[in-house]
Formats: C-alpha cells, structure tokens, sequence
C-alpha cells in the first residue's frame, strides 16, 4: 500500500490518483471540476517520492514553472510509492449573501416556536432561524455547498450519481444535510434556542439540491427529456428527511416549475410581485446558472441558461470564491493595474465580479477584441503602457492582472466568459423573442442571487452580459430565493399563492428556439467601447 504524508498525516493510497485519497482522508484541496481535468485547480508539490509522468493536459493547465518545482495536478497524479506532498490552497470563509428585499405581507398569527428557513444555491447554503411569534429573525448562518467537493455545478454532481450508482445519491444527500445540521446547530446555540422548539423548517432551492437534499434520484435532470422526480411542493417530518431538530418538525420544500428553473426561482418571482406587475418586467439571478423570468401581459415565460461557473471565479486560472484576498473589481490605467481587494489584503486570486471587470477593462482599452481575442502585443509600440501588461507563454497571449503573487487572465479565462455572457444575453432576448417585444419595452429588470448583487451595472453591461438600454432600469433585490422561504414560513396564503405561481410559470426550453444558434452565436460577441 502507497502512503502519502501530508504535514505528517500519513494518507493510505490505492491504485488511482491521489485526489480520491486527498479527499477521503480530510485533506482540503480545491477541486470545482470534480476531478475531470479541466479547472487545474487541485495543485499539490511533491516533495518527496515518485510519481505517474506529467500529463499532455497538466502542461496545458500549469506553467513550465510550477511543473519544474514539483507542482502536479492531484486529478491526474499516481503515485508510484510512498510519497510526501503539501497542498497549495486553504479553505476560505467565502462571502455569501443573506439578506435581501421582503415586501409587505400579512403573516399568520403565532404565540410560540421558532421555525428556519434554508436557501440551498449549488455554491452557497444559507440558513436562518426565525421567531414566530413577531418574525423577527434571531440567528443566521452561511456556507460554501459541501456537494463542492462532487463538483461544483449541478450537471457534475448528477455525473458522480451516475458514475457511483450504489452510492452517490446516499452521499450527496448526507453531504447536504449535515451541512443543514451543523448550521441549524449553530444558529439555535446563538440564540440560546432549544433545536425542539423548531415548528417548521422551509426550504428554497434549485430542482437538483432539492432532490439531493430529500434523496431522490436526481439523473433524470441530466438527460433528456429533463424530467425531474418531482415538482409539486413537498411537506414532510424533517427527521424523515435526516433534518434534527423537534420531534414533530415539519420540513416544507417549496414548488419547481422544471428541471432548472427551480424553488429558488418561484420564490423570487413571488418576492418581486411577477404576478401583478402590469408593465414588461424581467427577472435575472446570476449564478452558476442564469435563470431569467419575464412578466409581460399577464404571463410569466421563463428559461434557464447553462452560465458555468466561471461567473462565480470558477475555471478561471487565477480564479477563486469571493472571499477575503479576491480581487473583486479592476481599474487599467496608465500606471498600471489598480485592484480593489476583498478584506483590503494582498490578492491572492480573483472572484466572478473581479473577471467580469477585468474583462470589461480589457474591452474598454483595446487588450482584448470584441471577437473576445488579445491584440497581437507585436503590434503595440514598447512605450504603450498596455505593451508590459501582456506576457508570451509560448505563442498564446495573457494578461498580468498582478505581479506578486502573479495573477493572470488568459485566453482561455476570456472565452468562459464569452460563453457566459452568450448564454445569459441569448436567454434574455429569446425570451423577449417569445413576447414579442422589444428591449427598449422593458421596464425595469431585477437582479438577484448571491452573484448578482455584487455586480455593478457597469461590468453588466461593459461586457454585454446585459444590452446597454437598461442599464437605468436595473434593480437589485438580494437573496430573493431566502425571502421567498421566509415568507412562506410565516405565512400559509403566502405558500398558496406560491404553489399557484409556480403552475402559472410557463418553462421554454432554449434550444428548440427558433433560430436559437444564431441567437446565441450573435450574443457571444462583445461591445465596442
């Protein structure tokens, strides 16, 4: 038997890479794709030992450099006996937002309990503990999804069902709701609130974690025709679900409308009065799917766009969650590269709101093409300030976002946005396609998600991920899905209406659009500045 020791853990290691191992044993190593080769994220350095030879797809997702100082890929690495290794990244406390707008509503009348609402995103989980008798909420708690470790989009995860079909389903389930556990736990020790003494727990989330957290087989949402297990609200005993907390605690799981356009959703067309808006209205949560909704004539069309997670600092190569040491916004100037940092420290990465300014930075000074290519830097005379900006790595063209530590932006990291913004854009105006009207017939558009509220309009619409003409009709509303929980919770018409809004909704599917392709191939390409 291989042994890898890790700061002097000594980890047993079968006959595969050493990520498995890695993970199994405890070690955090950061790993969005889920062990498939494609983000480069899960870097470890042998110190010690010999392993498998460097892989074509390592060169192409490390620089010569990290491979000669012993970096590998823990995906992609065999060891080849016993071998001593140290990880490259720590867990950081991402920044998750909890709050959000909540309009008036008549609550039912309590005397005592508590009750909890749960928001479950595919990256973050937020959970609050709520007192009955007046609303108020006492307590809360975020985190980053613990399925992370599965992957970091939903379609990874239904992939690691498929691929574990004895065990994969029992595992992401627990992975969930320990997580609810452990969150439920700390907010009713903060409030110095017995856990039996929870009434009713309400729960807002996308169809897959919906499914994962009740575990039910969620692979049907990952091939066609896309059909989920279920759809309808569910109402059950919490500890039947695996949930602690009262003897009689009800766990109530709002209503989806489709395979990804889930509670979450329905939750936040209901917090933002969809139903009786009277003008043309679109709703947006940006994350790492955009699902978008407009009210337009008394009905309400939605769809679903696959954004990646690049938006949220994903399969970036300098990418990383918002947390303290993100960049999160970027100014090109003539003196060089200003970044504004989260927690004021040294950067260490960069966030979703971070690419997305940076790219509308390259766009806005000439680095980067609308066609979403680098300038030649041949072509740039030595004393233009953008000439020591860019670098040669080989024949491919990048951009130094910061020195020390060296960050950088590459072509690659510009074409996941590219496809970001192509699928969000192209949802937006084929469901205004579907309407029958045009941009400028748009009243107001609400942005919500965790994603969402940190982006400026300016970086929304510099890199066209939004069109120029509402740019002065954007509002923000939080965490609209955690709202829209909260609201059930405390009030029995509230759940009603929102299991009525929820077969009100009208799902189109994008791709039996007309002329889909060419939508999306149009809205692929970037503004001029």
């Amino acid at each position: 038997m291989v042994i890898i020791t890790v700061e002097e853990k000594r980890i047993p290691c079968g006959g595969g890479t050493l990520l498995p191992s890695l993970l199994a044993a405890g070690v955090f190593v950061d790993n969005p794709c889920n062990g498939t080769g494609i983000c480069g994220k899960c870097k470890v350095r042998i110190l010690e030992g010999v392993c498998s030879p460097v892989s074509e797809t390592e060169r192409k997702l490390l620089d010569k450099e990290e491979i000669e100082s012993g970096v590998r890929l823990a995906c992609m690495t065999k060891a080849e006996g016993d071998i001593e290794l140290v990880t490259l990244q720590t867990e950081r406390q991402a920044k998750v937002l909890t709050k959000g707008y909540i309009p008036d509503f008549q609550r039912d009348v309590y005397d005592h309990g508590y009750g909890i609402v749960i928001d479950i995103g595919t990256t973050t989980v937020v959970t609050a503990l709520i007192r009955m008798s007046d609303g108020r909420e006492l307590a809360e708690a975020s985190m980053i999804n613990a399925q992370k470790h599965f992957g970091l989009d939903v379609l990874t995860r239904i992939t690691y069902e498929y691929e574990h079909p004895d065990s994969g389903i029992q595992e992401l389930k627990e992975a969930i709701v320990h997580s609810v556990n452990d969150m439920i736990q700390e907010i009713c020790l903060k409030a110095a609130v017995n856990q039996e003494e929870i009434l009713e727990i309400d729960v807002a989330a996308n169809c897959t974690m919906m499914h994962m957290l009740l575990g039910v087989d969620a692979r049907s949402i990952g091939r066609s025709p896309y059909k989920p297990e279920f759809l309808e609200a569910q109402r059950l005993l919490a500890k039947d679900a695996g949930i602690k907390a009262g003897e009689h605690t009800v766990l109530y799981c709002l209503p989806q409308v489709s395979a990804y356009i889930g509670a979450d959703i329905v939750a936040g067309a209901y917090v933002c009065g969809l139903k009786n808006e009277r003008g043309n209205v679109l709703f947006i949560d940006i994350g790492t799917n955009g699902e978008i909704v407009l009210a337009c004539g008394g009905r309400l069309l939605c769809c679903s766009c696959a954004a990646g997670p690049a938006l949220e600092g994903m399969n970036i190569r300098s990418g990383m969650r918002a947390a303290d040491g993100a960049a999160e916004d970027v100014r090109i100037t003539e003196q060089g590269v200003e970044l504004a940092v989260i927690g004021g420290k040294r950067p260490e990465g960069i966030c979703g709101s971070g690419i997305l300014a940076v790219t509308k930075e390259l766009l806005r000074t000439g680095i980067v093409k609308k066609t979403g290519v680098f300038i030649k830097k041949e072509k740039l005379s030595e004393n233009d300030y953008r000439y020591p900006l860019i670098r040669m790595n080989g024949a491919k063209r990048e951009f130094i976002l910061n020195e020390d530590p060296l960050l950088i932006v590459t072509q690659g990291d510009i074409r996941q946005v590219q496809l970001a913004k192509g699928a969000i854009l192209s949802g937006f105006t084929a469901l205004l396609w579907k309407a029958g009207i045009r941009m400028e017939d748009l009243d107001k558009v609400m942005i919500a998600g965790q994603f969402g509220a940190h982006l400026p309009a300016d970086s929304l619409v510099g890199t066209g991920i939004l069109p120029e003409g509402v740019k002065e009709k954007l509002v923000y509303v939080g965490n609209s899905s955690k709202t829209g929980a909260y609201m059930a919770l405390m009030s029995r018409r509230a759940k009603r209406e929102i299991e009525e809004l929820a077969l009100r909704m009208e799902y189109m599917e994008l791709a039996e659009t007309e002329n889909y392709e060419r939508i999306f191939t149009e809205s692929m390409v970037f503004p001029e500045f």
